[in-house]
């Protein structure tokens, strides 16, 4: 399969609507598996990082610094080890999606290479399994977030008993089919739609984080304060010397937050523009605000 996005780019021609499918067994594709054509290549770096962004600023990024500490590691500690993590995670994460950005294919297409036509049916649906755990909790954790901000804004007025079998409130519940609605817009206008939240979510969500900071700065005093928890693993604290029983551990379990992700990078990175443009928004979108929200999360826990 050519590299269609560097074809139709040297010929100045617009690109067609799909490639030619004469011959082509129908069963073997349906017309989101089909390859980007030059006109879809829409992902420029910028797009990229800030997809990242969208992604590291959330709920469970900020909980990984805390659970870190709360392991009892300082907080350079809690933060070098998620930026190694993310370092680590980036190689496969940039090498996969070389894949998607120079055939303009998804993940499960690539799979074939692999499995073949019919095996690469398996993994296909075990990643979209481990897919439908993560949105769930993705959209808990968010539509809890929601609960809360309007509970607190309205003096507790969603407050409630708990509903029967799903042992939440009605407030809580509804909050929690609103976030998940929210994501049929974009399910239903696609990867485009996507590019665009994130392209301007992305300096929204930082500027929170930074703002979540100061604050936290300002209630306590400086950073002396915030940042002078000791780590539990020195001389004379309670788990003196046993720092890399945890890391290790530690490391393992902050690689595999995005290991999935890293199977099916290319039902991103076939939508952009160049090697360059997937390369360099990874390296900028990924482990360094994963790192900066690290501190930001270790610096207010």
């Amino acid at each position: 399969m050519a590299d269609i996005t560097t074809e139709f780019a040297a010929s100045g021609a617009e690109a067609p609507p799909r490639v030619d499918l004469t011959g082509i067994d129908p069963e073997l594709y349906n017309e989101d598996q089909l390859p980007t054509t030059a006109a879809e290549r829409t992902w420029d770096w910028l797009a990229i990082a800030a997809l990242w962004v969208g992604m590291v600023v959330c709920i469970p990024t900020y909980l990984l610094a805390s659970y870190l500490i709360g392991s009892g590691m300082s907080w350079d500690q809690a933060v070098l080890t998620i930026l190694a993590a993310n370092a680590i995670v980036l190689i496969p994460m940039v090498l996969v999606g070389h894949a998607g950005t120079k055939y303009g294919i998804p993940f499960p297409v690539l799979l074939r290479s692999s499995f073949g036509p019919t095996g690469a049916k398996i993994p296909a649906v075990a990643r979209g399994i481990v897919a439908c755990g993560w949105f769930g909790i993705q959209t808990w954790v968010g539509g809890s977030a929601i609960f809360v901000i309007l509970n607190t804004l309205t003096g507790g007025a969603l407050a409630g008993e708990a509903l029967p079998v799903l042992g939440i409130s009605a407030g809580e519940f509804i909050c929690f089919l609103a976030f998940w609605a929210l994501h049929l817009y974009f399910i239903k206008n696609g990867t485009e739609s996507i590019r665009w939240l994130e392209t301007y979510a992305a300096p929204f969500l930082l500027a929170m984080g930074l703002a979540l900071l100061a604050w936290a700065y300002v209630n306590a005093g400086g950073f002396g304060e915030m940042l002078s928890t000791p780590s539990a693993f020195d001389p004379g604290q309670p788990q003196e010397g046993q720092f890399w029983v945890v890391f290790w551990p530690s490391l393992t379990g902050m690689i595999g937050f995005w290991a999935t992700l890293a199977l099916n990078i290319p039902d991103f990175t076939r939508h952009a523009k160049s090697q360059k443009d997937q390369l360099l928004g990874q390296m900028v979108g990924l482990p360094i605000p994963m790192a900066l929200f690290a501190f930001i999360a270790s610096a207010v826990t």
